[in-house]
């Protein structure tokens, strides 16, 4: 089997609400959707969300990045999945958005040619996977009925509330979210590189108080030997994540070896795909450290590859891939990958993504 062309399609869709996180805010869905031909007559789909402040692309940069590895492709086995990364990681470093696209359509490819849901390709078995769903910053009582929506509404038993612009106002608005919804619904937090180490540590205190079972992200992407000092010093039960810090598998290995964090949040734009999410998984397993499976502003075709990935994996026993029901409708378009009630996200039992082009 041969890849003999590429597509390469812009998907845009605006966010009901912009987001507010502590970096930056996020107002729409712009990603590229490839669909990766053979000369067998099985495609596969891929989608690339590039994120400026997180991936270092943008959808400019990204297309022509894509555009380059569509072309250095051709010819190429899909079903050779290590050998493409070979191939994309030495025509440029980085652009994991861009690498994640094409990972994902060989890998939906590979299944589709197995005749196994991606998933089981992996080697998962159960297609259930339990996922939260996120709360943005705004004023307090905003984001205090706006999980009570989530709650009372939607049916999310998990929730992950974005904090880390100033301490005061995220414990404000945690304590009124926690007195809203009660002790049952689970809550972790997202401070997005927004605090400093001694802060951070009087967060674990007051997050502690309100029941909250970890935080993410806390200290600069940069700053291992701080995060580790941070996990050091942490007397609370509030457990401690790393996201941003976490692209590879060789900043999975390093966070490791200084053991810096509690979990690991895989990103596929952030890593280049299910191939690197995988060897990331197994680094956490072997270390004793937990992972969770995270999205950027991302449609259901990349969603799908990252549900597939926390239903394979023993290490992986979070799942935050809720950026689809964000859009209008709470839903993207896009049929087919996984169906959901509530917080359980159901994967279906198709070939590979499950997912039928329309383009």
């Amino acid at each position: 089997m041969k890849i003999t062309k590429i597509q390469i399609e812009k998907f845009s869709i605006p966010f009901t609400e912009p987001f507010q996180v502590a970096f930056g805010l996020i107002t729409d869905s712009e990603s590229w959707t490839v669909k990766v031909m053979t000369d067998e007559g099985v495609y596969g789909l891929g989608s690339a969300a590039p994120l400026g402040f997180v991936t270092g692309e943008t959808m400019d940069t990204c297309y022509l990045v894509l555009k380059m590895l569509a072309e250095a492709m051709i010819g190429h086995d899909p079903m050779d999945i290590r050998g493409a990364h070979a191939l994309m990681d030495g025509l440029i470093y980085g652009n994991g958005s861009a690498k994640c696209a094409i990972d994902t359509a060989l890998y939906d490819i590979m299944g589709k040619k197995k005749g196994q849901p991606l998933y089981r390709l992996l080697g998962g078995t159960n297609p259930t996977v339990y996922n939260d769903i996120t709360i943005g910053i705004d004023e307090p009582a905003k984001m205090r009925a706006e999980a009570e929506k989530h709650v009372r509404e939607r049916g999310f038993r998990i929730l992950k509330v974005k904090t880390g612009i100033d301490l005061q106002r995220d414990i404000e608005a945690l304590t009124q979210i926690r007195q809203a919804i009660g002790e049952e619904v689970r809550i972790r937090v997202d401070a997005n590189q927004g605090y400093d180490l001694e802060t951070a540590l009087m967060a674990c205190k007051e997050l502690e108080s309100l029941g909250i079972e970890a935080m993410e992200q806390p200290l600069p992407w940069w700053d291992f030997d701080g995060a580790a000092e941070l996990k050091r010093r942490n007397e609370t039960t509030v457990a401690l994540m790393l996201d941003e810090s976490i692209h590879s598998p060789h900043d999975a290995s390093r966070a490791a070896k200084l053991q810096c964090a509690d979990y690991y949040n895989i990103k596929l734009m952030k890593c280049g795909g299910l191939y690197h999410g995988l060897q990331i998984a197994d680094i956490a397993e072997g270390a004793g450290v937990s992972c969770m499976v995270g999205c950027m502003q991302e449609n259901k075709i990349s969603l799908t590859a990252g549900i597939s990935l926390v239903a394979a994996k023993k290490a992986i026993i979070e799942a935050d891939c809720d950026s689809f029901i964000f859009f209008p409708g709470d839903d993207d378009g896009i049929a087919g990958g996984f169906t959901r009630e509530g917080g359980v996200f159901t994967l279906t039992e198709k070939p590979g993504l499950g997912i039928e082009a329309d383009f």
